[in-house]
């Protein structure tokens, strides 16, 4: 198999000092690929990528008829947040509503990735909870399927979990494609991550942007998830991060999400196109810069969008001293 692309490279000075490859596509819902590079048909992990596409099993199961979630719920669904304030009083909220608490998560506890809600963790002398856990807003809308379908809500990430069946079987009917037991890990917060062509979650994206090849009732519930993170940013991730400030920067245009491990997701919402991209290394950063030159070049940003992404596109390397010493940059 030939090797990816060059996607994306650190400049030291007047020198290449490293070569991020990998592969992305952006594509309409009738499957019609814009462009593309590298190989879309090797099986990816999309990880946190398509937390909304997860998130849609709310609307399966009938979640939402029962727990009327707000628009801010929806979009800490589809969060991987910073553990700042906002974050954490939000899925607090969202848990208290069913009658839940912060015992009930199984995603594990982490400190939270914003560097202020971090030291305030840690003058506070209590350690972070699971609240403080990026997918705790995901883990709350699994929760509420569990309820909906009258099921036990303990050990709800189990990969033969009826929730982890319904958010299975929601991917599957966006993505047009059966996630099968052989291409099936575990994610960080502990559910299962399944494995298909990054050519699929493109796929599935520009169909949750269009609503083409969705039945009437995914069509809705994928419009309302998109209004939700793209109205909310900064519940999607925080303060500073590609995700918030790219999609506040669009207002509405564009749904982007990262993934771990280089994963990066996404629509340009009003061409109905979808977009996923997989820097091979697993380097975020230069994900966000490879992503960046793709929006750049695809997503028609007027003059401060482009500010946003090029900034992105063009990473500062610094020394200690914080001089500018060379810089991470796209090759799209």
């Amino acid at each position: 198999m030939d090797a990816n692309p060059v996607l994306a490279e650190v400049v030291r000075g007047n020198w290449v000092e490293n070569r991020h490859r990998g592969a992305f596509v952006v594509m309409d819902a009738d499957g019609q690929i814009i462009a593309s590079a590298g190989d879309i048909e090797r099986p990816v992990f999309p990880r946190s990528a398509i937390k909304s596409m997860q998130a849609l099993a709310m609307f399966d199961r009938h979640a939402i008829e029962k727990f009327h979630q707000t628009s801010e719920e929806l979009a800490l669904a589809c969060a991987s947040h910073h553990g700042e304030d906002a974050h954490v009083a939000g899925v607090s909220q969202f848990l208290d509503r069913m009658g839940l608490s912060v015992a009930d998560l199984e995603c594990g506890a982490h400190m939270p990735t914003n560097g202020a809600a971090r030291e305030a963790v840690r003058v506070s002398g209590q350690g972070p909870s699971a609240l403080h856990n990026n997918c705790s807003g995901k883990h709350a809308g699994m929760l509420s399927v569990a309820l909906a379908m009258g099921v036990p809500t303990m050990d709800y990430v189990s990969r033969e979990h009826d929730v982890q069946r319904a958010v299975r079987a929601s991917v599957e009917a966006v993505i047009g494609e059966s996630l099968t037991e052989d291409r099936c890990g575990t994610d960080g917060c502990s559910i299962p991550t399944w494995a298909a062509p990054l050519r699929a979650w493109a796929l599935g994206f520009a169909r949750m942007s269009s609503g083409k090849g969705l039945d009437a009732g995914h069509a809705a519930a994928a419009t309302a998830l998109f209004d939700a993170a793209t109205s909310h940013p900064h519940l999607v991730a925080g303060t500073g991060h590609f995700d918030s400030v790219v999609m506040e920067a669009f207002g509405g245009r564009v749904m982007q999400k990262v993934g771990a491990d280089g994963v990066q997701c996404g629509a340009i919402r009003d061409k109905g196109w979808g977009y996923a991209l997989k820097c091979d290394d697993g380097h975020i950063a230069a994900s966000q810069a490879m992503i960046a030159g793709v929006l750049l070049k695809y997503a028609d940003p007027d003059a401060g969008q482009k500010a946003v992404l090029e900034r992105f596109a063009r990473q500062e390397v610094k020394s200690v001293r914080k001089a500018v010493i060379g810089e991470l940059r796209a090759v799209v």
